[in-house]
């Protein structure tokens, strides 16, 4: 399949596109001039279901929808697209609007690490294991999630960019930091790289035999919005061979796939895809954020894990959708994602519960909540660390007052006559270093 890419500028050149009608096609450019807006002609072809957009997940996923805006910053790029105003008066107006998205969640720009006294902005190192390598040639995707917590990447606001040109520094740093066991190359999508620059960074860190790097972790979407990228793009077989020379020096390569729907595990291609990745060695972790409008109910979870299994694929996260972009949009209240994940869960056999969730990626870590309990007559949230700022937070329940509203950590209050959480003088701290 020939690649087609479609933006705000010419998406109106789908074929299908006249049966969406003209004001859900409003709805689509006014809300494109402040989140990024890109699909591609496999996900228009194979994916979405044109006789029922306005309920169709991959439609949503893929195309700006009116509610992801708030009513007010709606309302003022609209005004302004109507009275004709000029292209730089609009782009000010959508800069604005965009830094009160919460661009850097999580508190991202607190991750940078520093080699020798200066910052590394293509790297982030949260999680003391772990460290985050933003390509510059990755800094795009073959198609954008309208949830995307990474939109800052794709809009023109270089300062809420992470990105990196070159690797050696990357490992410099892995060299110096012997708790460093696994790399993460993100974006965007590292998969839209050309083959040969992924296996010039993929070379360096196998080059450099650096004994505690054990674990090397690609993030894509790639499965999900562009197959083709593995069975029939030109290099295909030259990405598939990066793959193998990771697995044959020693190391261990997990595949990190996001999938939202088990509509996107429908098509031959993807199914074709993923046996060849996995014929390399690399494992297929998968996961996906739980999203309002798209795969909020348990039934679709639960069939999306046994698909992933039935394809030897191993299901890794549930997310939270994150405090940033269209959150209120997609996000669900953390009673309503206990019970999602719980009553999914309970459908799936011993093999696809590997998966962990529903996790939030918040500033002082990954906080699962493990469930609804009541002690002494207060309702309460039993959370737990997955991972922390500090690694020993890991696996440490803690407590919250129940809050049917709250979507996110920051809604919670700590319980049981406590006026913290364990963890928060610490993380002061550990923000003001």
């Amino acid at each position: 399949m020939d690649y087609q890419i479609y933006t705000a500028r010419n998406y109106r050149q789908i074929e299908q596109i006249n049966k969406v009608s003209e004001e859900d096609l409003r709805d689509i450019e006014v809300v494109a001039k402040v989140l990024p807006f890109k699909t591609n002609n496999y996900v228009v072809n194979e994916l979405i279901d044109w006789d029922n957009y306005k309920t169709d997940p991959l439609f949503i996923l893929n195309f700006p929808q009116r509610g992801m805006l708030r009513p007010e910053h709606y309302n003022r790029i609209a005004t302004l697209m109507a009275n004709g105003a000029p292209d730089s008066e609009i782009k000010e107006a959508a800069n604005h609007i965009r830094q009160q998205l919460n661009p850097h969640p999580a508190g991202q720009s607190h991750n940078v690490p520093e080699l020798n006294g200066e910052k590394l902005p293509g790297a982030q190192h949260k999680y003391r294991e772990t460290l985050l390598f933003f390509p510059s040639q990755g800094q795009t995707c073959h198609a954008y999630c309208t949830f995307c917590f990474r939109w800052p990447q794709f809009v023109a606001t270089d300062s809420l960019k992470f990105a990196m040109k070159e690797i050696e520094n990357i490992v410099s740093y892995i060299r110096e930091h012997e708790e460093i066991t696994d790399i993460l190359i993100t974006g965007g999508d590292p998969l839209v790289m050309k083959a040969s620059v992924l296996d010039t960074y993929i070379s360096a860190l196998l080059d450099a035999d650096i004994p505690h790097l054990q674990n090397i972790r690609i993030g894509s979407k790639s499965l999900s919005f562009w197959p083709y990228r593995f069975l029939s793009d030109n290099d295909a077989d030259e990405i598939l061979a990066t793959f193998r020379k990771v697995t044959s020096a020693g190391k261990s390569l997990s595949f990190m796939a996001h999938f939202n729907h088990p509509q996107e595990l429908s098509s031959d291609a993807v199914k074709k895809a993923v046996k060849l990745i996995r014929e390399t060695g690399a494992q297929i972790r998968t996961q996906s954020p739980l999203l309002n409008h798209i795969n909020a109910r348990a039934d679709i979870w639960a069939q999306m894990w046994k698909k992933q299994v039935q394809l030897g694929m191993i299901p890794y996260y549930m997310f939270i959708a994150r405090d940033t972009g269209a959150q209120e949009y997609f996000s669900v209240n953390l009673g309503r994602a206990w019970d999602i994940f719980r009553k999914a869960y309970s459908q799936v056999s011993g093999i696809a519960r590997t998966v962990r969730g529903p996790s939030m990626s918040c500033t002082p870590g990954k906080v699962r909540v493990a469930g609804l309990t009541e002690i002494k007559g207060e309702r309460l949230f039993v959370l737990e660390f997955i991972q922390g700022r500090n690694s020993d937070w890991a696996t440490r329940p803690f407590f919250a007052r129940y809050n049917p509203e709250a979507r996110w950590i920051d809604d919670l209050e700590p319980a049981l006559g406590r006026e913290s959480f364990f963890y928060e003088d610490e993380l002061a701290e550990m923000m003001l270093a």
